[in-house]
């Protein structure tokens, strides 16, 4: 075995090597970037939490977050999918968001997460965009109301689930060429565009199924 191909204790234990950037190192404001997302995530969560507490406690509570027909919380609150695995679905914004508000800090500290981390990562991002555009046609194609609080948790998702990918499509591959780190490369240079565009097609689709909800509030 020669020395280039003997493992370094770094990558035998599942660490990224810290030389390089193009190894792995995390960019600061990605850190920030995850930090941020985060911590607006679950503000998100736990207001919404806090919200159906609420009515749980008193049917003729009517939460913060319901100020018409069109943007309200109640009805997704009260829909059998606000429930979906048994319990409040902002209960799982409430123990994923640390997770992500951690990843953040410790990346921001210094801290270099095993591959086994990130692919974790990656699992629970995908998991939660899945989950969120399942709630997006149910706001829109079910109940005819937008939530507040939930499009705020849809709007850190995305970009979560986006720059996870990209940092994970570059770094996580050992060869630099192939397609999943090119890939990586292209969505990271492109990612404001592919951002934009995803909160167009998600806008207008709000617009076409809930215009006239909109029409009413204003005629």
């Amino acid at each position: 075995m020669t020395t280039a191909e003997r493992a370094t204790p770094d990558t035998a234990a599942g660490l990224e090597p810290a030389s390089a950037p193009e190894s792995g190192a995390t960019p600061r404001r990605f850190a920030i970037a995850v930090l941020v997302l985060g911590s607006i995530g679950l503000v998100a969560s736990f207001a919404l939490m806090l919200e159906r507490l609420a009515v749980l406690a008193d049917d003729s509570y009517v939460p913060s977050c319901s100020f018409n027909a069109l943007v309200s919380c109640t009805e997704a609150m009260s829909s059998p999918q606000g429930a979906l695995f048994g319990f409040p679905n902002p209960l799982l914004g409430v123990l994923g968001f640390p997770v992500v508000i951690a990843t953040g800090a410790a990346l921001l500290a210094g801290a270099r997460m095993a591959r086994w981390y990130w692919v974790g990562l990656q699992v629970g991002v995908t998991l939660a965009l899945v989950f969120i555009h399942f709630l997006i046609f149910t706001s829109l194609y079910r109940l005819g109301a937008l939530c507040p609080y939930c499009m705020v948790v849809w709007a850190v998702t995305i970009p979560l689930f986006v720059m996870v990918t990209q940092r994970n499509l570059r770094l996580l591959p050992s060869d630099a060429s192939s397609g999943a780190a090119r890939a990586g490369r292209w969505l990271q240079a492109y990612q404001a565009p592919v951002l934009a565009a995803w909160f167009l097609v998600i806008g207008a689709l709000a617009v076409v199924q809930l215009w006239d909800a909109i029409f009413a509030l204003f005629a």
